[in-house]
């Protein structure tokens, strides 16, 4: 918050932001009787946890248990729930749902808040193609319950009740920046760095000598691909490589890629789904590869859970998804930023 601007709790912002404020207790309302027709319990992850994930580019808050001898040890506020609900799926459950309050440091803007609402859903036994009709019916639901025909974005419209167009990352490269995707990736699932910056650069999207793999492929998606998804309709964008996937289990029909689809709607990232891998040495390993990326670029790593590496052993084959909840209302509504959704925001702690 900038020194001229009123809190949000200054009666005339929060009269602003109010109408929206009551549409999202509306749409959660009904996303949750949705999920309960559809045979889901829903659940709640602790907030506390050993990890709060081991994705190289997320950023966790971290706090420390104190026991009453004064023995310490660190603890995170978790960035998703996901480590606890796989534990609860090799515990027995079969479909479940967490209106999860999350944590993300280094997030702040109009699409972004250090604490949010994480709709997080698991269904045991069934392709993730599944998350991807769900996602459809949600949104839909959130615009019929805002008395809305479209979801709305900076000047942008995607119509929820046309089908989602579904396209692949290997067609998206080759759309939007020319660029042969899968001819970077070896049948291993190996990447060829070299290769894939010589196309980028002949794309005209400039290659630092420093970018990985990874920094290639996020620039190409970040400048070509995301601005171009979800216009008219939403989009559902599937098929990521293996390397970009950390928690997917690979598609059988080809190794390189795995079962990971984003969802987007006037430009906007809504919710990020997998078939879930549940090889818990291959896990260990992606999880190793992402602290080390994460040390390399930060300094810092987080610990591995080992429990959850445990529970996977015995998880059965599962597909898994988080939306953002904030997000999905201020399209559905018209909210022009996240703030505008969310009861009372966290401070802005640094002047801008």
């Amino acid at each position: 918050m900038s020194m001229t601007a009123s809190p949000w709790w200054a009666k005339d912002r929060h009269a602003d932001r109010r109408p929206f404020l009551v549409q999202r207790g509306r749409i959660k309302q009904r996303l949750r009787s949705w999920f309960e027709a559809e045979g889901f319990t829903e659940v709640e992850a602790g907030l506390l946890q050993v990890s709060p994930g081991n994705e190289a580019h997320l950023h966790a808050f971290a706090t420390e248990a104190v026991a009453i001898d004064g023995r310490r040890a660190p603890l995170y506020l978790h960035t998703s729930p996901e480590f606890a609900a796989k534990k609860l799926i090799a515990a027995g459950e079969t479909r479940i749902v967490d209106f999860a309050r999350v944590f993300r440091n280094r997030e702040r803007g109009p699409l972004h808040h250090p604490e949010f609402t994480m709709v997080e859903w698991y269904r045991v036994g069934e392709p993730y193609e599944q998350l991807m009709a769900d996602c459809a019916a949600l949104m839909r639901l959130a615009c019929e319950t805002a008395g809305a025909t479209l979801l709305t974005w900076r000047g942008a419209t995607a119509d929820p009740f046309l089908e989602p167009e579904r396209v692949t990352l290997a067609e998206a490269f080759d759309r939007h920046a020319g660029i042969d995707l899968l001819a970077t990736i070896a049948p291993s699932g190996e990447a060829d760095r070299a290769d894939l910056a010589g196309r980028t650069r002949a794309a005209g999207i400039r290659v630092s000598e420093d970018d990985t793999w990874a920094d290639i492929f996020s620039k190409v998606l970040v400048e070509r691909i995301e601005p171009k998804l979800g216009f008219g309709r939403p989009a559902i964008l599937c098929e990521y490589p293996v390397s970009e996937a950390a928690l997917a289990r690979p598609k059988p029909a080809d190794p390189r890629v795995a079962e990971r689809f984003e969802l987007y709607a006037c430009g906007v990232e809504l919710a990020n789904a997998f078939g879930e891998l549940t090889d818990p040495t291959e896990q260990r390993r992606r999880f190793e590869i992402e602290m080390a990326e994460k040390a390399r670029v930060y300094g810092e790593r987080y610990p591995i859970d080992e429990e959850l590496l445990a529970a996977l052993a015995l998880m059965p084959p599962t597909s898994g998804i988080a939306l953002g909840f904030e997000r999905l209302v201020m399209l559905a509504t018209g909210a022009r930023a996240i703030d505008e959704v969310i009861w009372t925001p966290v401070p802005e702690t640094f002047s801008r």
